[in-house]
């Protein structure tokens, strides 16, 4: 049976930790045909992913998009460059201004209302993104990557059965693709059902090109269950020292907020947490 939490408080960490979670994996992976014309003429091409980057060389791109943006307003590419290093960049509202002048100029490209819903979903405006991508989406070509932003909003919006069901839409035109089976698992996190969401998030990892996020969302959802030691493992994979005791502090932070590391890594409370 789906785990069950005795307190809305450990509830409600799970749904803000995990939901956040998801929705900035889904919207990270939420590209379209577009992403490919996003770097001809003068636009300027990012050394690497946003994503990747820390806060200077982050700082540098989103000036850099900035003055491609200034120079014109109304070109899609220019735009959604911006508009995603502003949102990497925690500068939310305005990625949403800037993505509401380029669809205005682009009202029918595809790629532009994917990039306005990612920009309404970072802005809290749920409701509006949804609606939004559901216009950015075509039945006679769907795109996996809009099906799983879709069902990471549902998620976060409380619909987890609708959710669910677009993540596995998503599965038909990508099968094992790493990012949905992440988001599918961490839906399952949203209601409680720990070893569902367990199960989803290791088949995420064990794909090739898994984001390194997936497994940091494995290791806080083995660590509730109350297996530390193997979470801490988890948290360590594939990072330098200095990233994996970052992570693991991490961790320990947000396990901390329900005063439930010692319960845990003790073994003393397991039960009375998840029944």
């Amino acid at each position: 049976m789906p785990a069950v939490f005795t307190t809305s408080s450990l509830k409600t960490f799970l749904f803000r930790g995990a939901s956040a979670a998801l929705l900035a994996i889904a919207l990270a992976s939420c590209t379209t045909t577009a992403k490919d014309k996003m770097t001809t003429g003068s636009i300027p091409k990012a050394s690497r992913p946003l994503d990747t980057m820390n806060s200077t060389d982050l700082a540098q791109a989103t000036a850099t998009y900035g003055k491609a943006y200034d120079a014109n307003p109304k070109d899609r590419d220019a735009g959604v460059n911006y508009a995603n290093a502003l949102r990497m960049s925690g500068r939310n509202d305005q990625a949403l201004a800037v993505m509401q002048q380029v669809a205005i100029a682009n009202p029918t490209d595809r790629g532009v209302l994917a990039a306005y819903g990612k920009s309404q979903a970072a802005a809290g405006q749920l409701e509006e993104a949804l609606s939004t991508i559901d216009r950015a989406q075509t039945p006679d070509r769907p795109d996996w990557r809009l099906a799983s932003a879709q069902g990471a909003i549902l998620d976060q919006l409380g619909r987890s059965t609708d959710a669910r069901a677009k993540y596995r839409d998503a599965l038909v035109l990508a099968p094992n693709e790493p990012t949905i089976l992440s988001n599918l698992g961490m839906s399952y996190v949203l209601t409680g059902d720990l070893k569902n969401a367990e199960t989803y998030l290791r088949s995420a990892i064990a794909q090739p090109g898994t984001d390194s996020r997936v497994r940091q969302n494995l290791a806080l959802v083995v660590g509730l269950q109350g297996r530390f030691a193997e979470a801490e493992q988890i948290a360590r994979q594939e990072l330098t020292p200095q990233q994996a005791n970052a992570n693991v502090a991490y961790l320990r932070g947000m396990l901390a907020q329900q005063n439930s590391w010692q319960k845990l890594a003790a073994g003393s409370d397991t039960k009375k947490a998840i029944q």
